[in-house]
């Protein structure tokens, strides 16, 4: 066993991995390796910073992803349910119902929204676009 291990007073899973992707060699070649910190990331809010590296490295929150599958969802559904095509609509809308009540789970509060039934899809689609 190892005693560097054993002896450790907490855990630090995340510096744990980076270290093992720095052994590995995926440190390497990161992109701006070397070159100075510009100067606006030593001042004002950190929140702010990683939201702006965060944006830039093309990052989407999981809430965000979770809000596009739901409209996209709401959108094919309501199209098929203006056509006549009722197969299987029901649980497509049962379906994106779980999937709402996860989003409210993880989103802003000012961002939660209703479950959706399938007599008003297409006001529900228009709530999501």
């Amino acid at each position: 066993m190892d005693n560097d291990n054993f002896n450790k007073q907490s855990n630090d899973l995340i510096g744990d991995i980076l270290k093992d992707f720095a052994k590995t060699g995926g440190m390497d070649n990161l992109k701006g390796a070397g070159k100075p910190i510009s100067e606006e990331y030593f001042s004002g809010d950190i929140f702010q910073h990683f939201q702006k590296v965060a944006k830039d490295a093309g990052y989407k929150p999981y809430w965000l992803t979770l809000q596009h599958e739901i409209r996209d969802e709401l959108q094919d559904i309501a199209k098929k349910y203006a056509t006549g095509e009722k197969e299987g609509l029901h649980f497509r809308v049962t379906k994106v119902n779980e999937k709402i009540i996860q989003y409210n789970k993880v989103c802003p509060p000012p961002m939660q929204k209703g479950t959706v039934r399938l007599e008003t899809i297409d006001i529900a689609s228009s709530r999501w676009s």
